[in-house]
């Protein structure tokens, strides 16, 4: 033993001293972090210097310069929406953290074997998520302020004035500073498995929670209760509101906030019924058995793919089904004759609006993107066994992929119900109070109305994100032979 110890004290204890001290940034996953903050950061410059700029141009209009109400409405849009962005991206970050926080379980393990405390471990990983979060966030800054200044020439002469408004604010630093921070604290979020880590483990590889152990911890069912309760309230205080004042859309828009909250927080608990529902949709071949076996036996796994989707599909169908159901209200309140240049205008509108929303659609993608190739790649081991039990490689490409796609269906699903019924609560809430003739009446009651040209947009672009997202890690995972892969 005494010869022994030395050449296991050499194996173990100089790698790290051999190794960058940002080593780190190279594991996969972070990359995307940093893209994520760097795309929050940069929609939030985007949206404060248009704000800026939109509001020296008219206060130099004549027919607008006495008047404050349009520069307050866009400074509210913006932060309105840049707050629906950086809450986006903390869901997709905290999410890629608990995936990474899996496949380090047998690390994290041995550490704690020789002495590191779960405490430690979890400042390590937080610390982890500021780095990148400030690095995505300086980038985001620098490119967008750049790109700025090079604009403002162009929008100067397209709009005809002569602007002194400098794009290089103090107040930009306000959505670095608000990413890098909310990076922080989502990494200490998806961080909590650190804690339930035992040094056992060391033994195993990735690790996910199963069905089982979720539902043993109460603590995230009391607190999703406690957020859902609120974001109820405060959704139909929004209704109520809203038949007396428009302002009832701000209290409607926090209620959706912690009742999505609430949704994310229990998805663990929700998608398992709704996959084994959607799961006899691919049919009861053994590849479609084992993905929808795999969809539910880890609920974190799929929950967390999940979500993106949800997010995405719900914020950009929301904004479509308010457009549509304020319009449907205008026409019904003139006869049934739709007003052309009242269409014009909310379409216009909605447009704009869902093309600042994809902003955060694309974060909650590059999320799925990230989450699916990491998963991948952590299951190597598992894929390998079922090589060596005797499935082809395109059997578990095909497995991969209609498990992917069983989980974005359902995901898609959930997430076009939920932008409906979010869209109603907004129309109703911001126009319920305007009365309709021809009695011009208050309350109105709004119907809710879906397009369905954005949805059948959204749902295309769904299943091609997710199968372009699947199809190059599955290969890089079959890639790999079964002795090999089993050896890791």
């Amino acid at each position: 033993m005494t010869a022994l110890a030395p050449s296991a004290v050499h194996t173990i204890v100089p790698e790290p001293a051999r190794t960058s001290r940002f080593a780190w940034l190279r594991e996969r996953g972070m990359g995307a972090t940093i893209l994520v903050s760097a795309i929050s950061t940069a929609f939030g410059v985007v949206l404060l210097s248009a704000t800026g700029y939109l509001g020296e141009v008219l206060s130099a209009t004549p027919r607008y310069g006495s008047s404050d109400t349009m520069v307050a409405v866009l400074a509210l849009l913006s932060v309105i929406l840049l707050a629906v962005a950086i809450y986006v991206a903390a869901i997709v970050t905290a999410n890629t953290f608990s995936t990474i926080i899996a496949g380090r379980t047998r690390r994290i393990a041995l550490l704690r074997l020789i002495g590191a405390t779960a405490r430690s471990q979890r400042r390590e990983v937080a610390t982890q998520g500021l780095v990148v979060g400030a690095i995505g966030a300086v980038i985001g800054l620098v490119a967008t302020t750049a790109a700025t200044v090079a604009a403002i020439p162009f929008l100067d002469r397209a709009l005809g004035v002569t602007s002194d408004w400098s794009p290089v604010q103090a107040v930009l630093l306000v959505p670095a500073a608000a990413v890098a921070l909310t990076t922080w604290i989502a990494a200490w979020s998806g961080s909590r498995r650190v804690l339930t880590v035992t040094p056992l483990e060391a033994l195993g590889g990735s690790v996910e929670r199963s069905r089982e152990e979720i539902a043993a911890g109460r603590g995230r069912t009391t607190g999703a209760i406690v957020l859902g309760a609120i974001g109820v309230v405060l959704l139909v205080g929004g209704i109520l509101l809203g038949m007396v004042s428009p302002a009832g859309v701000l209290v409607a828009f926090f209620g959706g906030l912690f009742s999505f909250t609430a949704v994310s927080i229990s998805a663990v608990s929700i998608m398992p019924p709704l996959l084994r529902a959607t799961g006899r949709l691919f049919g009861r071949s053994v590849t479609a058995r084992l993905a929808a076996e795999n969809a539910v036996r880890y609920p974190e796994r799929s929950s967390r793919m999940a979500i993106g989707v949800v997010m995405g599909v719900a914020l950009v169908v929301m904004f479509a089904v308010a457009a549509e159901s304020a319009k449907a209200l205008v026409a019904a309140s003139s006869g049934g004759e739709p007003d052309a240049a009242f269409n014009q205008m909310m379409d216009t509108f909605s447009t704009v609006m869902m093309c600042l929303v994809a902003v955060s659609a694309v974060i909650a993608a590059v999320g799925l993107v990230n989450l699916l190739t990491i998963g991948i790649v952590q299951r190597r081991r598992e894929l390998g066994l079922l090589r060596a039990l005797g499935l082809t490689s395109a059997q578990i490409r095909r497995m991969v992929l209609i498990e992917a796609a069983h989980v974005t269906v359902t995901a898609l699903l959930f997430g076009l119900a939920l932008g409906v019924l979010y869209g109603w609560v907004a129309a109703q809430s911001l126009l319920g109070s305007i009365g309709m003739p021809p009695l011009w009446l208050s309350p109105t009651f709004v119907a809710p109305a879906i397009p369905l040209i954005p949805v059948a947009i959204v749902i295309v672009a769904t299943a091609a994100l997710t199968l372009g997202a699947a199809v190059a890690p599955t290969r890089i995972a079959t890639r790999t032979a079964p002795v090999e892969a089993l050896a890791e």
